[in-house]
């Protein structure tokens, strides 16, 4: 990194009860001194008073721990003040270690980022603990903590020493000058190693994705107008999202509603009513509408059970069921009352049931777009290995390894990084 000795507030805004200042760097060890009059040993916290070097004033007094070098959070030297949260106090704090040469104030994510550089985290978990930082639901915070903690570091080292054995093998077999059987007996062996590597990639390609356990599962509720759809996601929501009115075609445009439902994260869309209209704004609503349903990974539709429109996952649901002439649900339909609760905790839990069967399983890991294109890059190179000579293999190995070192961050990787980091806090 720069050298530079970075600080900022770890916790969260004041005022609170505790408050955490952290430092990283070379001069971590001379504040500490210049603050507190001395130095504590290495991962014994102990109570000192803080005070301003400028003046010499008291600030407070506070716990400070103290991680020396390449065995902290970031690699470097950090020390670490636990001192009360008041806003005063903080500010305080903060002030005496501006005025100190040598420090600054940290940027989004740099401590996070010096972690990376110095080797402590590689790019997936990096990318694993900025989704941890934003989880929401609990699945999401099972599935980012999995990545932060090295899940998938893991698995790619374990890959890539295959991969390496696998180059090493290629070489010293192209090196080596033997007769045509021996040459010929190289190339079936590795060439069935990579194609068995390429098909274990292809499995995890497979797998499902992050991206709908972060932005959640879209769950689209269409119908005709009057049809009770804005009731619905409105009761589903525990809170007024959608305006419901008994005039036909309240609503003209589509309306996201983030939920979390025991845990699993759904995003609930109310769309506009379908039908013919001569109504240029509605007829605008209606196509967005139409869009929406093909963009659905769940259709809840309210109209006709006979006329639902195709789509691979399909919730019949008959509402306004506490209507006397709507008592009878037909076959294969779930009755619902927005108004009065009826059906809704089934509703519920049938729309969770299906939701669980798209996420990824309880404890596996889940790729996201960046590491599954990489991933598939290197099962393209190992694929195309197969039924070549030994140097096109050495060469199809080099390329799945390039796209490794991309996977964990080792090379070409500089212009994603701003973008990565900056999604982190000051004092992460």
């Amino acid at each position: 990194m720069s050298g530079e000795t970075i600080f900022a507030l770890a916790s969260g805004r004041p005022p609170a009860a505790v408050a955490i200042i952290r430092t990283s760097g070379p001069l971590a060890f001379a504040a500490c001194e210049a603050i507190t009059g001395g130095l504590p040993a290495a991962r014994r916290p102990v109570l000192r008073t803080l005070r301003d070097p400028a003046s010499g004033g008291e600030i407070d007094q506070a716990l400070v721990l103290r991680f020396d070098e390449p065995k902290s959070a970031t690699g470097e030297n950090v020390v670490e003040y636990q001192c009360h949260g008041s806003r005063a106090v903080v500010d305080a704090l903060l002030g005496a270690m501006t005025s100190l040469h040598g420090l600054r104030p940290a940027e989004p994510g740099e401590f996070t980022r010096r972690a990376f550089a110095n080797g402590r985290i590689d790019l997936t978990e990096a990318e694993g603990l900025a989704d941890l930082l934003e989880a929401e639901t609990e699945s999401q915070r099972r599935a980012a903590l999995i990545m932060a903690e090295g899940g998938l570091r893991k698995q790619v080292e374990a890959w890539g020493q295959r991969l390496v054995d696998l180059s090493a093998r290629a070489e010293a077999a192209i090196d080596y000058v033997g007769d045509e059987d021996e040459t010929l007996a190289d190339e079936t062996v590795l060439a069935d190693e990579a194609q068995a590597l390429a098909g274990e990639l292809d499995e995890w390609l497979a797998r499902p994705r992050a991206e709908p356990l972060k932005e959640g599962i879209r769950v689209v509720v269409a119908g005709p107008p009057n049809a009770g759809k804005s009731s619905l996601v409105n009761a589903l929501a525990q809170c007024e999202k959608a305006i419901v009115t008994d005039i036909a075609g309240t609503t003209r445009d589509s309306i996201e509603v983030p939920l979390n439902l025991d845990g699993t994260p759904v995003l609930l869309i109310d769309t506009a009513g379908l039908r013919a209209s001569d109504d240029t704004v509605e007829a605008i609503g209606v196509t967005r509408a139409e869009g929406q349903m093909q963009l659905a990974d769940i259709l809840l539709w309210l109209g006709d059970p006979d006329q639902v429109p195709p789509h691979p996952v399909t919730i019949k649901v008959h509402a306004q069921a506490d209507r006397a002439e709507r008592t009878r649900a037909p076959a294969g339909s779930m009755p619902v009352s927005a108004t009065k609760g009826v059906g809704l905790a089934d509703l519920s839990r049938r729309i969770v049931a299906e939701v669980q069967g798209m996420l990824p399983a309880d404890g596996a890991l889940a790729l996201n777009r960046r590491q599954a294109q990489e991933i598939g890059l290197a099962r393209d190179a190992l694929a195309m290995a197969a039924g070549t000579d030994l140097v096109r293999l050495a060469e199809a190995l080099r390329l799945a390894r390039a796209a490794f070192d991309r996977l964990s961050g080792r090379a070409g990787v500089e212009d994603m990084l701003d973008a990565l980091f900056g999604r982190f806090c000051l004092g992460k």
